[in-house]
């Protein structure tokens, strides 16, 4: 399909200097190694849409001045707040101030065609703030990692501090840290505990966060750390923690401990969130005077930190596992690992992937002799704690539980999630409206894949933990539904989800909703392929056939499928084809576009973006497409159009 002939708005200068050199572009694959292919290039011209808007806002002149493009970009774009002055660097940008014909400021209808494609400026989503950032935390979706420190598989591969920069680069505000005893005096290391993981010392992770936990955004990061240390090493913690971030570290207040504090309050600030101490009591006379408040969840039962940090268990592994632990012979330290005798499969045993947090699995640890110990290290410790961290006991359904007077986090796993959700989803909802919900990948995801998030966020949960070293369509998710709010990290949640009906109903993601606004997605082109990837990348004998897939993620009412036919042999396709989306919840609802080259055997992957339905951008936009790790392509983009009816 070729695109529409512009006639007397195309610019003159690029049309004459077309019939003076009379010639065409092609490209040429060889067959066989003998045979030449020649392929027409078609160039990338305005669709009839654009030379449509472009007729309206100049009048039917061949020029476009700058208060015609202010009233396209107010009344076709939908951007009311831009201003002359805003027009005129727009068009700066695009015009060439030693072309021949420019008498004046002014868009010829390739110039408006060229504004249209600046992902900068026209891109489909805005790309600042703008969430009302000044309610308590729990009022938030956070953009949250899970074991931040691997830079690939759950078991075998190496920890390091590169990913947890990475992250915090990609606006990534909340940061897992699993901290066990190194085999050096007072070393403390960051490591998936009870496997082949190799460690980082945390002094390298918590550099690191300082010097990138401001780059992309500045509200609050929350290191959350999963503690297998000793009363003395966690004091140790307590002072690495405050001698490296220094004022940037949030130290709690007594109010915090019933209400959390919000984001704008947090603004470039540390915090920290961790299950309480276990105090070390050096008789039982003292154990018998402590409060209730502070009677931790588990108690320590070994006699000497080898045998502690041994069974200690994190969240996920409480929740995921009762195996037992195989580390290398070169990581197997009395401080890493109580066994070496189990085969690695054991780590995959039958239980591994059904245990969950609705069982009372914690292990119970009382509290190691440590000679060197004094009772004000744990209480440094304890108080640098901003946000307290438990754990299921009794079953989630239990710990779902209104706690006055208790500002918290639970953390449960996605099938403790999921069975929730399907049981008692409700509960879910209300807690989440006064607490922080936790959501972390099944222990038998150990190549770093993840679940889906949709779940969690219909359901009111803060904080999904992702893989976020790996890809695939859940990650896709994850990236597109933090690109909201201009990528800071935190995104307001609807209200619906934090509010409550006349009979104290909350919001259920199954309940039969009429449909609130339905989207129009139509794709014109796309381009940049020829320069992002090489002419036989796709295929060695001729250009690629290029369609476009469109899904819609939300509620199941609003899930949907569609795609654009197959354009042959051409690097440039264009589609110029339109879909309707009807949506219940488009506050939850995603919408996924993928790119894909057709092929006899299996189609390739040509690109792909996720972008948020209640951020999107009316009018004609362009869409810049990433690769499976979520990383921007240079050049790939599509030209599309958005509108709500």
């Amino acid at each position: 399909m070729q695109t529409h002939n512009p006639h007397m708005y195309q610019d003159d200068e690029n049309r004459d200097q077309k019939k003076k050199n009379g010639n065409e572009k092609y490209s040429y694959y060889k067959m066989f190694g003998y045979f030449n292919r020649k392929f027409k290039i078609n160039e990338l011209g305005p669709p009839d849409d654009v030379i449509d808007v472009f007729k309206l806002y100049s009048k039917d002149e061949k020029e476009m001045l700058p208060d015609g493009f202010l009233r396209f970009l107010i009344e076709f774009q939908g951007e009311e707040r831009v201003t002359i002055e805003d027009v005129e660097r727009f068009m700066g940008r695009v015009i060439d101030p030693a072309r021949s014909d420019l008498t004046r400021c002014a868009f010829t209808v390739n110039d408006l065609f060229q504004y249209l494609l600046l992902d900068d400026i026209n891109g489909p989503i805005k790309t600042e703030a703008h969430h009302d950032m000044t309610a308590p935390l729990q009022h938030y979706f956070i953009y949250t990692g899970h074991n931040s420190y691997l830079t690939g598989n759950q078991l075998s591969s190496d920890s390091s501090e590169k990913p947890i920069i990475k992250a915090l680069q990609k606006g990534v505000r909340g940061i897992e840290l699993d901290l066990w005893p190194s085999n050096t005096k007072d070393g403390i290391n960051v490591l998936h505990g009870r496997t082949l993981t190799t460690p980082v010392t945390l002094h390298k992770c918590l550099k690191s966060i300082k010097e990138h936990a401001f780059e992309k955004s500045p509200y609050p990061v929350m290191i959350t750390l999963e503690d297998h240390l000793t009363p003395s090493l966690q004091a140790k913690v307590a002072e690495m923690v405050t001698s490296t971030f220094g004022d940037m570290l949030y130290y709690p207040k007594e109010i915090d401990k019933e209400q959390f504090p919000s984001p704008e309050a947090l603004k470039n600030q540390i915090i920290l969130s961790t299950k309480q101490p276990k105090e070390y009591l050096q008789s039982k006379n003292v154990d018998k005077e402590r409060s209730s408040d502070d009677e931790p969840e588990d108690q320590r039962s070994n006699s000497d930190e080898a045998a502690a940090a041994a069974v200690a268990v994190d969240e996920e592994a409480a929740a995921a596992t009762n195996e037992g632990c195989t580390v290398s012979n070169r990581d197997c330290t009395k401080e890493a690992c109580s066994s070496t005798t189990q085969p690695l499969s054991k780590i995959l045993g039958p239980g591994y992937e059904d245990n969950d947090d609705d069982s009372d699995d914690d292990v119970d640890d009382d509290y190691i002799e440590d000679e060197n110990y004094r009772p004000q290290k744990a209480l440094e410790y304890k108080h640098l704690i901003a946000i307290r961290a438990y754990k299921p006991k009794n079953g989630t359904r239990n710990a779902l539980r209104d706690d006055p007077g208790k500002a918290k986090r639970l953390s449960v796993s996605e099938q403790a999630l999921e069975k929730a959700a399907n049981d008692y989803g409700d509960e879910i909802v209300r807690f989440t409206q006064k607490y922080i919900l936790r959501v972390f990948p099944k222990g038998t995801r150990v190549t770093s894949t993840n679940f889906k998030p949709l779940t969690a966020w219909m359901h009111g949960a803060q904080m999904v933990a992702f893989n976020m070293q790996g890809y695939g369509r859940s990650l896709w998710m994850m990236h597109g539904m933090f690109r909201s709010n201009g990528g800071c990290g935190y995104i307001r949640k609807p209200a619906f989800l934090m509010g409550r009906g006349p009979n104290d109903e909350v919001f259920d993601p199954k309940a039969e909703l009429p449909v609130k606004k339905t989207l129009k997605v139509k794709v014109y082109m796309g381009d940049g392929w020829r320069l992002d990837f090489s002419q036989t990348h796709f295929d060695s004998y001729s250009p690629p056939d290029f369609y476009t897939k469109i899904y819609m993620a939300g509620v199941s009412a609003d899930v949907a499928k569609k795609r654009t036919k197959v354009i042959g042999d051409d690097w440039t396709p264009v589609w110029n084809e339109e879909f309707t989306f009807p949506l219940t919840v488009p506050e939850l609802a995603l919408l996924g576009i993928v790119v894909q080259e057709y092929d006899v055997d299996s189609d390739d992957f040509a690109g792909q973006t996720c972008l948020p339905v209640a951020e999107l951008r009316p009018g004609i936009r362009v869409v810049p497409l990433y690769n499976k790790k979520g990383e921007k392509y240079k050049y790939v983009k599509l030209l599309m159009r958005f509108s709500f009816v």
